[in-house]
């Protein structure tokens, strides 16, 4: 049960002054008693409002039924005690602004909402749950010593009923947690499950900060999902958007009748790409609103992590920006200090309330230090320098291949500078991008053992694993954010051998500590061929630095059969294969290796080698006996 604060001016001068990290305790519709009385307790900040006035089921909409006041010497909010209002009823604040216009607004720090294209907050006493996930909660492991391997979902289009309308979150749970627990991964990433009004934002344009979207059912409903989860071992992570807010009039933007949320200057506070406002990071009250957002998604939904959205556009005043249409810091330069402020306080933060969770941000620059301590303190960031290198070298005809072999191994130069995540997300499979699969060149057999190399390269390469939702069985048409994913395609085998590829890779980067302990230092990655470009094959050691154990990974990236490739090897004996993306099962010819005993003599460097039966667009993974 959340806790309702009083509205002392002790609290509200803790909020006003950056202190309150649970302002939600304090502001929105609290069902409570008032003088033995019960009923609801409604509180907003609107500093620059001439008047605001309630406005719900229980008045019947009358915007001078109840107006409200001043508590507590004020601060710039605003509150008032309605006993006829009932858990359940819709609300809305009307917000006369300094030039006398009234709009009504959303409550910024509602619970749930009305189901869009409805815009009403809804009164909502969170109901009594009995959570079922504390030997989850009290073990989770998500440091850089553990597998991590997330599955990125959009819950709107991930499986839908027959009628094309959306599963509840209730029967989403056990499916998805069958699913995703079928294909080992350790986790899941939910898109846009904060409420938001339009679909095609996918949920990147958020309205209700606090509020499970009621698209799939109430805010009991979404504990229930991540319980689900939780008991069968699957951890939850969300997207969340502290970047920029949308322009729909019952949101955030111009909440009083002025810039309050966002920034006063538009070359600050107004992206033009995305037509959206920038949150306004030098506002402790703001600061408040969004660290309580996280703190409540963490804390009271036992979420295990929050993937901050668009980080870049919020470190870099000229994000986007032409000359002149940005304002420099008050050193001269491109970054915002507020932003990078307001990152190291939420990341201390979440630290500190949130025992296990992270934080993990989509950062595309170089910006230094996102994931040290000394930095931006952050646990992870996506590698996108990765993602664009190594798709960009899979879209090649393999014959051109030989002349961009390096960017395979470019990641090798600054994959410790960072903690990460190889992540292939939505943002890569629409917009005539094509789907994973048909990134890849050649006929559809091709296609599809260019994909599974490609996967095999990102799940044997450092870096924690993130795949979007039907690239693991070789979707072939775009995502389509109105629609379920394509399921019957698995009852074709060569859909369903790549399903069964990503499930035993998973599988096998799970079991091996030598594809995960060492991630983030030098010596969790050592290369045997690195420059082999006529033949675009390469072959790297996995390892685990603290047992000494290791993998040998050789991958041939040409639609060409190498047949007695010489892998030079570090150490004698026998070795076994482990995985082999060209196996029968996965949709391949089944190569077989003839000759798994070291030779004597000299190769790549290393003392021994193999003789491998390298197939056309294949990954192996070996193992010493």
């Amino acid at each position: 049960m959340t806790t309702t604060l009083p509205l002392t001016e002790e609290h509200l001068s803790k909020l006003n002054g950056g202190d309150l990290v649970r302002p939600d305790q304090l502001l929105g519709a609290h069902v409570t008693q008032q003088g033995g009385v019960t009923g609801v307790r409604f509180a907003v900040w609107a500093p620059n409002a001439r008047h605001v006035s309630l406005v719900g089921d229980f008045n019947g909409w009358n915007p001078f039924s109840h107006p409200m006041s001043h508590p507590n010497g004020g601060w710039g909010f605003w509150s008032i005690f309605v006993p006829e209002a009932q858990h359940g009823q819709t609300y809305k604040y009307a917000i006369t602004g300094p030039n006398g216009q009234t709009v009504w607004k959303a409550d910024p720090y509602a619970t749930t909402s009305e189901l869009r294209p409805k815009t009403a907050s809804v009164i909502w006493q969170d109901q009594p749950y009995f959570w079922g996930d504390d030997d989850w909660m009290s073990t989770r492991d998500q440091g850089t010593k553990t597998p991590i391997s997330i599955y990125e979902v959009h819950l709107a289009s991930w499986m839908r009923r027959e009628d094309n309308w959306y599963l509840n979150y209730r029967e989403l749970a056990p499916l998805l947690a069958d699913y995703v627990a079928g294909l080992n991964y350790t986790h899941v990433e939910l898109m846009g499950v904060m409420e938001h009004p339009f679909d095609g934002s996918w949920g990147y344009q958020v309205t209700g900060y606090y509020a499970p979207t009621s698209r799939f059912g109430t805010p009991e409903d979404f504990k229930f999902f991540v319980d689900v989860l939780h008991q069968r071992g699957i951890g939850v992570l969300l997207d969340w958007v502290p970047g920029h807010f949308p322009t729909d009039e019952i949101g955030l933007a111009n909440f009083d009748g002025s810039p309050l949320y966002e920034y006063a200057d538009p070359r600050k506070g107004f992206h033009p790409d995305w037509n959206t406002y920038v949150f306004d990071y030098g506002r402790n009250e703001v600061i408040m609103f969004l660290i309580g957002s996280a703190l409540r998604w963490l804390e009271d939904y036992h979420v295990d992590g929050l993937r901050v959205d668009a980080v870049a556009s919020m470190l870099y005043l000229d994000f986007s920006r032409n000359e002149g249409a940005w304002i420099p810091n008050i050193h001269g330069g491109r970054e915002n200090l507020e932003a990078i402020a307001f990152f190291k306080r939420l990341n201390s933060v979440v630290h500190h309330r949130a025992p296990g969770a992270i934080v993990v941000a989509e950062e595309s620059t170089s910006f230094p230090g996102v994931t040290a301590p000394e930095g931006l303190d952050f646990d992870y960031k996506w590698a996108m320098g990765w993602m664009n290198d190594t798709l960009a070298y899979m879209a090649e005809d393999p014959i051109y291949r030989q002349y961009d072999h390096h960017k395979l191994t470019f990641f090798d130069v600054y994959r410790t500078t960072e903690k990460f995540v190889l992540a292939v997300s939505h943002d890569e499979v629409v917009h005539l991008k094509h789907s994973l699969v048909t990134k890849m060149p050649g006929s559809w057999y091709e296609q599809r053992a260019g994909l599974r190399a490609f996967l095999g390269l990102q799940w044997t390469m450092p870096g924690k694993k993130l795949l979007f939702m039907g690239q693991e069985f070789a979707q072939r048409d775009e995502w389509n954010h109105d629609q379920s994913l394509p399921w019957y395609v698995l009852d074709y085998p060569e859909h369903r051998g790549v399903h069964d590829w990503v499930r035993d890779l998973n599988a096998l980067y799970r079991s091996h500590p030598a594809l995960y302990a060492s991630d983030h230092t030098e010596d969790g990655l050592a290369w045997i061929a690195a420059n082999d470009t006529k033949t675009s094959v390469y072959a790297y050691l996995r390892r685990d630095e603290d047992s000494g154990k290791w993998l040998l990974v050789v991958l041939n990236m040409t639609p060409v059969y190498r047949p007695g490739y010489w892998i030079g090897v570090p150490e004698s004996g026998t070795y076994s294969v482990l995985l082999n993306s060209d196996a029968g099962e996965y949709g391949g010819f089944g190569t077989m290796q003839d000759d798994l005993s070291t030779c004597p003599e000299e190769a790549h460097g290393q003392p021994q080698h193999l003789k491998l039966n390298l197939a056309p667009n294949s990954v192996l993974v070996l193992e010493l006996l």
